[in-house]
């Protein structure tokens, strides 16, 4: 697949939100009942959704977002979870697992010689960083910029820790039915729902802060107001 793509625009976000976590949540929680499509094919078809969106999206940019690709590897897992009907108890370690996975690159990222909080955060998509970097130069901050990076890639690491943390006991909390059953489907969907304000939204705001503390301290070092340091500013 190619990596390039046309600026495309992005999808409605209510209309992604609707997709891969309210009807997901809404199949799994009406529809998985013996007397209509039963635990399996409910679980089939509310994984599809995400998936389908996915699958959609990376077409329609023709490129891969690895940050979409591991959604689509985690749903897939969520699935095979409930289809070979293993302990709930993995649901929680799977949750977990893949934001602390991506926390511990974030951190490993530390040593060499670009952080990820360039990739994440401080990326050509949000701020003009040929403009930032001329300015840093300019006044002979490159340096103190740098260890800035730095220290917001160990705070971006701490954000998917939390979230590691936060998706653990969240899943070990809302599902405890055996898989393959309508109740562990309900529950499901349930954590679905509760995913988005639990944790999504906190980690988003975190990401947020993560981002105005990384443009706070680059406009003390380079001089520029905000809008100047974002792209199309």
């Amino acid at each position: 697949m190619s990596t390039h793509s046309p600026d495309l625009p992005k999808p409605n976000p209510l209309l992604e939100i609707g997709i891969t976590i309210i009807v997901p949540a809404v199949v799994l929680m009406q529809l998985s009942g013996a007397e209509r499509l039963g635990p399996v094919i409910a679980l089939i078809l509310a994984l599809a959704f995400p998936v389908g969106w996915g699958v959609w999206d990376g077409l329609r940019r023709r490129k891969l977002n690895w940050l979409a690709v591991l959604g689509v590897v985690s749903t897939l897992l969520t699935g095979g979870i409930g289809l070979l009907k293993l302990d709930p108890q993995w649901l929680a370690v799977k949750e977990a697992a893949v934001p602390g996975l991506i926390g511990l690159v974030v951190l490993g990222s530390l040593w060499t010689k670009t952080p990820l909080i360039r990739v994440l955060v401080f990326n050509p998509t949000l701020f003009d960083v040929e403009r930032v970097h001329a300015a840093l130069e300019l006044r002979k901050n490159v340096v103190p910029f740098e260890l800035r990076l730095r220290t917001g890639t160990l705070l971006l690491a701490c954000t998917f820790f939390f979230s590691a943390v936060a998706n653990y006991l969240l899943a070990s909390w809302v599902v405890n039915s055996p898989a393959g059953t309508e109740a562990f489907n309900q529950e499901l969907g349930r954590l679905t729902l509760l995913s988005y304000p639990v944790i999504a939204l906190p980690s988003m705001a975190m990401m947020i802060g993560l981002m105005f503390w990384l443009a706070r301290g680059a406009k003390s070092l380079t001089g520029l107001e905000l809008g100047e340091m974002l792209r199309g500013g």
